[in-house]
């Protein structure tokens, strides 16, 4: 297999993209300041409208690729199953908070006061809380990873999600001093999650029933290929946009955000990838286990972090510069995992 098809020219290149966003929100919000007074005047609840609408544009395609039915094959073969949810759910999120404490309280506390690092940390939560789901296919492809597993990796993962992700953010902001009701953060899982997973699940199988599999995966939802990926662009147009001042104000603060989200990405992958080898399991479930653990679920950060407090919140800032350091780090991921696939069966 050619690993180069897994991933378009566009993906490959999402980080140049994603300056460029950054780029043109930042010039924005300093140079045409009524462009983000315009945008921010339709909300409800304290959510962007105009943002929730981008955000669902982003999710909804990614959650039609998963197929529910592969779960009740779970089964078969559980111990990379296993892998990825442990790594996902009782080490992530958890390292995640340990290391950005470390670095924002201890190691950068000369630069970020107390008030902000804290901000700052609930958006690492966010990121933490949500493990990748739909990238996967696209790090699982590269590095020639079972195309089935991952679907039931991915699948599983996102039951997952709807159950544990707002309890383990709920804790982690609460030890972080964060208060936020839970109406609200279930509300957001609600929107952000529930509400797409259960329109791609219904979508899925209407189109499947009426023109077949085949058709559904080859064509229907090829013609969302380039939604998802220009929705997270103006997305990240718009929340640099409200972001521009504090970014020109302090732009050492993207550096010292993405180090500990560096740092946090090859842990983890170690974590789970080297788990699979103890395991004897075969490199094309170890790599998408890896994979799994290391990336984010970044669309739901960022939704999640908007809905809770703001465009313009450095916890938003968190997320967004996730979405930055996620593909660079990723791809050196892929190549370190088909440089050491002689090692696995």
């Amino acid at each position: 297999m050619d690993n180069k098809k897994g991933i378009s020219l566009f993906q490959k290149y999402l980080t140049v993209w994603v300056i460029l966003c950054m780029a043109v929100g930042v010039l924005t919000g300093k140079f045409l300041p009524q462009i983000t007074g315009f945008f921010g005047r339709f909300t409800y609840a304290d959510v962007s409208l105009p943002m929730a609408v981008l955000i669902w544009l982003m999710i909804y395609p990614m959650m039609m690729k998963v197929d529910f039915q592969s779960v009740r094959d779970v089964g078969k073969n559980p111990k990379g199953l296993f892998v990825t949810w442990i790594t996902n759910w009782l080490i992530k999120p958890f390292t995640m908070y340990g290391i950005f404490s470390l670095f924002f309280f201890v190691i950068f506390k000369k630069w970020i006061a107390p008030d902000m690092a804290t901000e700052y940390l609930s958006g690492a939560v966010l990121l933490g809380s949500a493990p990748c789901t739909a990238m996967v296919f696209v790090w699982s492809t590269l590095t020639n990873g079972n195309p089935a597993y991952t679907v039931v990796q991915v699948a599983t993962n996102d039951l997952i999600i709807l159950v544990a992700f707002v309890p383990v953010v709920k804790f982690l902001l609460g030890v972080s001093d964060v208060s936020v009701p839970w109406d609200t953060l279930i509300l957001s899982a609600v929107l952000f999650v529930v509400v797409p997973l259960t329109m791609g699940i219904l979508t899925r199988r209407i189109v499947t029933h009426r023109k077949g599999k085949a058709y559904f995966e080859n064509t229907f939802i090829k013609k969302f290929d380039g939604i998802t990926t220009v929705s997270l662009l103006l997305t990240l147009v718009l929340i640099f946009a409200f972001q521009g001042n504090t970014i020109l104000e302090n732009p050492l603060t993207i550096v010292l955000i993405a180090v500990p989200l560096v740092l946090q990405t090859f842990l983890v992958f170690a974590v789970a990838y080297l788990a699979c080898k103890a395991w004897k399991l075969p490199h094309n479930i170890a790599s998408p286990a890896g994979m799994i653990g290391a990336s984010n679920f970044f669309e739901l950060a960022v939704a999640v972090s908007v809905a809770l407090f703001g465009t313009t919140s450095p916890s938003t800032l968190t997320t967004t510069v996730g979405v930055l350091t996620e593909v660079p780090v990723m791809l050196l991921l892929v190549r370190i995992a088909n440089k050491t696939k002689k090692y696995f069966l």
